[in-house]
């Protein structure tokens, strides 16, 4: 196992997590730091092992990075309008550089070249720049050597198991200093480099150290963002928002296999210096179910298909009596088990490092919900679902009919044991549900009188056994008083009215409790159930939209609007939303997190459809 350090003089503090942004090519993608630093890569694949991981260990994890030498500059960061190319600039009395940072996208090609391109400019004055391509293969686990093929380019071959080879090309001079590219530069006004990095393919011929590259993938690039965005049926209050939310979630989206993942990344902990950090770069049912609504939302039925073939493939591997996993690997194969990067000191000592998952085959009843809610809409929204597709959901919804009863995890896949969690038996009628609808609508055979007897069984046990008469309140698991912020989907997924005195009456439950000003806890940590981890959490950004959307559908939409306002405001600077937010309003765990992004779009999209329909001037405008 590799302990390499850096060899040149890195001092630098972990940055808070809200200063990143994300790169991508909808194989893998990337986390930009501050000074000019690519800290997060997993390379060819989102669930690749990882390149860089600076966010994890600052000496051991890799980087690279480009940064302008100048004196206490004022760091500023932006994408170009519509894309997800990211500029990053420095301005300082000495100069100003700016930094652009892509991976490149063709409309035109799908099976385009992967590489990651990185400009350097001198906007104003005389700036000086340390380049720093330091890459830690496997994880950091496995060491490397580095080779000149001529004075620009250089080539990084692992000696570990994933035996990934890299060029970086420069148009400038670079040196191998302790199997490292090193570099430092002066650019005047006007003046740029640029870097690119591939992986070497023996017998392919790389267009990447063509003179025109930059320029020419810079253009197509931008060019397919564009006319991706271009395609968005959304054009209502907080448009560039909800625009730049649909351009963090494509980025999670697999162009070959059309999974999608539920963040980037690994090691952002959602409790600082403690335990509570995840690896998120595999495909949730919950998670990639609730995106394929929100995109289908805004027009885009061809992600929406894309998922819906890669889920069947997943149900027709799935044996009668069986249930589905609830994470893959973005090719569908099943993952195994969970490891701990000990070698890693973590972010801001925040360990373990958790790489893969000991969840993916824990029973959440709730996956079969979301995942024929997915199905119902892509029908409604996309393409009828074939005869072949609905003999395999008929599989799920006797799974469903045979186990609803069971005790399971629940959403938040909690390590202490298993309940009757209310959201599982919420989520078990809505399988129910859209199945029958989907049966009545399309005049697909089913035993509908079988599923409608147990889809209202299990509507009457929700109402007899998960209602708190004293606290007027569903609870969160049968035989307990907690509350839990998951109970805010019954209106959303029309289990019971918005305005139904017994909803309402939980609503305000749910605000004395969990809510404060616009954040929601998901849970109080420990006092329902041990989850069997150490610290606390921040307040759950997913939890918020819901909660938001709930108070805009019972009919408060000055309320609504206010704390959607109030939420934007804590995105970072990007618009990007990481999992939690601490006390202090900063991001906790990965980022971006398509949880946040789906929600903050269903919310968007349902209050500004009320607003417009509101005839009081004093809600209707604000087309920001």
């Amino acid at each position: 196992m590799s302990t390499e350090k850096s060899p040149f003089p890195i001092n630098d503090q972990y940055p808070p997590i809200e200063d990143y942004g994300i790169i991508g090519d909808l194989r893998t993608a990337a986390l930009v730091g501050p000074r000019g630093s690519i800290d997060f890569m997993c390379f060819p694949e989102f669930d690749s092992p990882s390149i860089f991981c600076a966010n994890a260990d600052r000496e051991k994890g890799g980087r690279f990075q480009i940064e302008p030498l100048i004196h206490d500059p004022n760091e500023k960061h932006m994408y170009l309008p519509d894309t997800n190319v990211l500029l990053t600039r420095h301005l300082s009395e000495e100069g100003v550089a700016e930094i652009s940072n892509y991976m490149v996208l063709s409309a035109d090609d799908d099976d385009s070249e992967q590489a990651l391109v990185r400009r350097a400019k001198c906007v104003i004055g005389e700036v000086r720049f340390r380049l720093i391509f330091a890459p830690r293969f496997d994880y950091a686990r496995a060491k490397h050597t580095a080779s000149n093929e001529c004075e620009h380019v250089i080539v990084f071959r692992s000696k570990g198991p994933d035996e990934l080879n890299l060029r970086l090309h420069a148009s400038i001079p670079i040196d191998i200093v302790e199997g490292d590219a090193y570099t430092e530069f002066t650019l005047k006004a006007g003046e740029h480099a640029t870097f690119v990095m591939e992986e070497v393919r023996e017998g392919d011929e790389s267009p990447c150290g063509d003179e025109d590259y930059s320029s020419d993938s810079f253009k197509k690039t931008c060019d397919y963002w564009r006319s991706w965005i271009a395609r968005c049926t959304y054009n209502g209050r907080w448009r560039e928002s909800v625009h730049r939310s649909a351009l963090a979630l494509k980025l999670l989206t697999s162009k070959k296999h059309g999974s999608i993942i539920a963040a980037p990344c690994f090691g952002f902990p959602n409790d600082v210096g403690g335990e509570r950090n995840w690896d998120y770069r595999y495909t949730w049912l919950r998670d990639a179910s609730f995106t394929t609504y929100a995109l289908m939302r805004l027009g885009y039925t061809e992600e929406a298909e894309a998922f819906t073939h890669w889920l069947e493939k997943r149900i027709e591997e799935t044996k009668d009596g069986d249930s589905l996993q609830i994470m893959y690997r973005i090719d569908g194969s099943q993952l195994d088990g969970e490891l701990h990067l000990d070698h890693l000191e973590g972010y801001m000592k925040s360990k373990p490092i958790r790489i893969g998952s000991t969840n993916h085959d824990q029973l959440q009843l709730d996956i079969f919900g979301e995942v024929l809610d997915s199905i119902y809409l892509y029908d409604k929204y996309g393409s009828p679902i074939s005869s072949a597709l609905w003999k395999k959901l008929q599989k799920l919804i006797t799974f469903v009919c045979d186990h609803w009863k069971d005790k399971d995890v629940g959403i938040w896949e909690v390590r202490g044991g298993a309940q009757e969690f209310l959201y599982s038996r919420l989520m078990c009628w809505v399988a129910l549900d859209r199945a029958i609808r989907l049966s009545n609508k399309r005049a697909l055979p089913a035993p509908i009188d079988e599923w409608r007897k147990i889809r209202d069984e299990i509507y009457n046990d929700i109402f007899e056994n998960f209602w708190d008469e004293e606290q007027g309140a569903f609870v969160q698991y049968k035989g307990t008083t907690a509350l839990d912020a998951s109970t805010l989907m019954m209106p959303l997924v029309r289990f019971i009215s918005p305005t139904d005195p017994k909803w309402l009456s939980t609503l305000e439950a749910i605000e004395n409790d969990l809510v404060e000003d616009s954040l929601v806890k998901r849970y109080h940590v420990g006092k329902a159930f041990d989850d069997e981890l150490s610290g606390t959490e921040g307040s759950f950004s997913i939890c918020s939209f819901w909660y938001i959307e709930c108070v805009s559908r019972s009919g408060d939409l000055q309320k609504a609007r206010h704390l959607f306002e109030k939420m934007l405001g804590y995105s970072n600077t990007l618009g990007l939303f990481s999992e939690q937010l601490g006390k202090k309003g900063e991001f906790l765990g990965n980022v971006p997190q398509a949880f946040t992004h789906l929600a903050m779009i269903s919310t968007a999209f349902e209050l500004d459809r009320r607003l417009s329909k509101c005839s009081s001037s004093r809600v209707s405008g604000g087309m920001g």
